[in-house]
């Protein structure tokens, strides 16, 4: 698992050489890595264009359905709602999170603070949740981050 999420950061940092925000995402099915990406809302000036939905677009277009049955993705930030939306929409089965929505809001993201948890709960998802995977890994992704780029949305 661990090599899945190392494959999420090490795609967030391939963008901070865009200029673009610190957060990866890479869905695994079967044990294999099916799609990965990076933010890409400063590079092709689209609000949509999470790292989250990026992946889910580009393992739908690998696997030829929009059903993503038997994948997990790996992201180094909790899913905002739009891509735990988009997530449980393309019946992913499991999100692994490392820093918290929280956690980027402090760093002034304009995030809403409606958990996955809470997401899940109150839409009656059957997405498995697990967070703070690798925490400490992401936590320093958001601080190199910081470090180089600092632009926020």
């Amino acid at each position: 698992m661990k090599e899945f999420m190392r494959n999420a950061i090490k795609i967030a940092q391939k963008g901070f050489t865009k200029g673009n925000s610190p957060f990866g995402a890479c869905i695994v099915k079967n044990g294999k890595v099916v799609a990965a990406s990076h933010n890409t809302v400063f590079e092709k000036q689209d609000s949509t264009n999470h790292a989250e939905i990026n992946a889910i677009r580009k393992a739908c277009k690998k696997l030829g359905t929009f059903d993503l049955s038997g994948c997990a993705i790996y992201s180094t930030t909790e899913p905002c709602p739009m891509c735990f939306s988009a997530i449980h929409w393309a019946r992913i089965g499991a999100i692994v999170y490392g820093t918290t929505i929280s956690d980027v809001k402090k760093l002034g993201f304009s995030e809403l603070t409606i958990s996955c948890k809470m997401m899940k709960k109150q839409g009656k998802s059957k997405v498995k949740i697990r967070g703070d995977f690798m925490r400490a890994e992401c936590v320093e992704l958001l601080k190199e981050w910081k470090r180089k780029i600092g632009k926020t949305y």
